[in-house]
């Protein structure tokens, strides 16, 4: 009776210690996908080392293995959160604003910069065609679809590359009306010329 009577007593306690572990590993994983994602968007792939994960995430680089198994997983972990971040639902207009906003603040997310780099490795590079055309240029392509033209993948690789292309352009700096301009009227341009490609009158 004694055993059974301290059972929940020790079961209580195990859990509670176990919570704090659970938040601190939950936290920890968020960081380094946070960092990841920035730096993945900024740098791509092979530039990006584990060591520069680890310091903007302000945790130890050995951990990405631990909570992702490679530098490979956390890639593209970081290409499905930033597709998570890509709601179906919104609007067109609403993804321009997100895609640009976020290129003024943080530079292209790793959805864009694998849109325009080569990848090396094939697990990398077959992740991001999947995520790059089931977030962005599937919707392209319903949109050419609808408006009757016929090279609808043409149109939507196409508004796709545009959209990837104003998004690095305007982080750099290189054009300087490009990065100075309001975002209001980037994106109002923006969503004009892809219209146009799209077929959108």
């Amino acid at each position: 009776m004694s055993g059974g009577a301290n059972e929940p007593v020790g079961g209580g306690a195990s859990v509670a210690a176990s919570e704090p572990r659970r938040r601190d590993a939950n936290k920890t994983r968020a960081k380094l996908l946070e960092a990841a994602s920035d730096l993945f968007g900024l740098h791509g792939f092979r530039r990006t080392t584990v060591r520069e994960i680890g310091e903007r995430a302000g945790v130890d680089p050995s951990l990405i293995a631990r909570y992702f198994g490679s530098k490979t997983a956390l890639y593209i972990a970081t290409l499905e959160h930033d597709g998570a971040n890509s709601p179906e639902g919104d609007s067109d207009h609403a993804m321009l604003d997100r895609f640009i906003r976020r290129s003024v603040k943080l530079g292209p997310n790793s959805i864009v910069h694998a849109a325009v780099t080569a990848a090396d490795d094939d697990e990398v590079r077959e992740a991001a065609s999947r995520v790059l055309d089931a977030r962005v240029i599937a919707r392209f392509e319903r949109i050419a679809a609808a408006a009757g033209v016929d090279d609808v993948r043409l149109r939507a690789e196409l508004a796709t590359a545009v959209l990837a292309g104003i998004a690095l352009c305007r982080a750099s700096g290189t054009f300087s009306e490009l990065a100075a301009a309001d975002h209001a009227d980037v994106v109002a341009h923006a969503e004009a010329a892809i219209d146009r490609l799209l077929g959108v009158d």
